[in-house]
């Protein structure tokens, strides 16, 4: 009998058993799959070597519990991003550079109902009367996606993988991306008590600078770390880990980054880390900084410390502040920022360190250059 023919129909019996659908990418998922390849394989009468066994068995797996085709593209450690435009164009930010890949999926349905496997757990719907979604995935990886007719060539998938790996100040000095003496500054920001605000475009390395100054954080210091999803590691020793919760498909139980740092604000934190500050919840954040909570960090998309600055006022004045009191509180409460960049050839790393620069009387905020990067060289 043809080879070909024969795989296919293990791999119809595996897809129709019903003791591996929803079998998940775990090791006990891995083995429901592997269990069910050998019976089918069994009951076929094939033969297969070890190691298209192995395949079989990983591929089905993708298929009936992952995101199918795109399922290699989120475990090779190069890459950071994939980018599904469309069940005919997949992309990869794969060490630093985009790049076009042969991956594919047979049409639209297809790839929505790849998308369904994975958020059917997490209790998350993707359909006409809600047309868009945010995941965060078992592993931790970021998943948007987007369906038709709001993008009319198809779903729109974008993932962002979540990696854990400990970067060190060594590793990201001898790559270029900070500076031995950039290292020495940013620690001397966390031991002083300096709030720090990191800010860089999407994949500059915001988290893995976070958390770099997280690790400098005293062991005598409870820390309450707040995201939206959780993606920072924090390795201080006293640490408190809140996460914000979407609402549900009846639109109910959202809780929002602001309602946390209200909670946090009576944890009896030392310090408040923000994962990223996108809106009004920046006005709490200053509060707990004006009540004595120093040394405050969190992260913010902007490509430049002026410019982390002015976003963030919008940010406070959308929250209702006045102009002259948004800009008194931010002078007070913020104290460093770190603006992350990419450079030639996908690299990225710091490129600029300023300070909040003292304010004349209703003037604007501006930074003030501690350290800025010449080259890349």
């Amino acid at each position: 009998m043809n080879g070909v023919v024969e795989l296919e129909r293990v791999r119809r019996r595996v897809t129709e058993d019903p003791a591996v659908h929803g079998a998940g990418d775990s090791g006990a998922g891995m083995a429901a799959v592997r269990s069910a390849v050998a019976r089918a394989v069994r009951e076929e009468g094939v033969l297969l070597p070890p190691e298209d066994l192995s395949a079989l068995v990983r591929d089905l797996s993708d298929h009936l519990a992952g995101l199918g085709p795109i399922q290699p593209l989120l475990r090779d450690p190069a890459v950071t991003d994939v980018m599904v435009n469309g069940p005919g164009e997949v992309w990869v930010e794969r060490d630093g550079l985009l790049e076009r890949t042969r991956v594919a999926y047979a049409d639209s349905e297809a790839l929505h109902a790849a998308v369904l496997r994975v958020l059917g757990p997490l209790g998350l719907r993707l359909d006409r009367a809600r047309p868009w979604v945010d995941a965060q995935l078992p592993d931790g990886s970021r998943l948007h996606a987007l369906l038709p007719p709001l993008a009319p060539d198809g779903p729109v998938v974008t993932i962002r993988t979540f990696r854990a790996v400990a970067h060190g100040w060594g590793a990201l000095a001898t790559s270029g991306a900070v500076p031995d003496q950039v290292a020495d500054l940013l620690r001397a920001c966390v031991a002083e008590r300096r709030s720090v605000v990191v800010c860089g475009r999407t994949g500059t390395g915001k988290t893995t600078l976070l958390n770099l100054l997280l690790a400098e954080i005293g062991d005598q210091e409870r820390v309450v770390v707040i995201e939206d999803a959780a993606e920072l590691r924090p390795r201080c020793p006293h640490v408190v880990r809140l996460e914000a919760r979407p609402p549900n498909a009846e639109q109910a139980g959202e809780v929002t980054l602001r309602d946390l740092v209200r909670q946090a604000l009576r944890m009896r934190p030392e310090r408040i880390v923000v994962g990223e500050v996108r809106g009004v919840e920046l006005v709490d954040v200053l509060q707990a900084l004006a009540t004595g909570h120093e040394g405050c960090m969190t992260t913010v998309h902007a490509r430049a410390a002026d410019e982390a600055l002015v976003r963030m006022e919008g940010m406070a004045l959308l929250a209702g502040l006045p102009l002259a009191a948004a800009r008194a509180q931010l002078a007070v409460g913020l104290d460093v920022v770190v603006a992350l960049s990419r450079g030639p050839g996908g690299r990225r790393g710091v490129v600029q360190v300023a300070e909040v620069a003292p304010r004349a009387a209703d003037g604007p905020l501006s930074a003030r250059d501690l350290w800025r990067r010449s080259s890349w060289d």
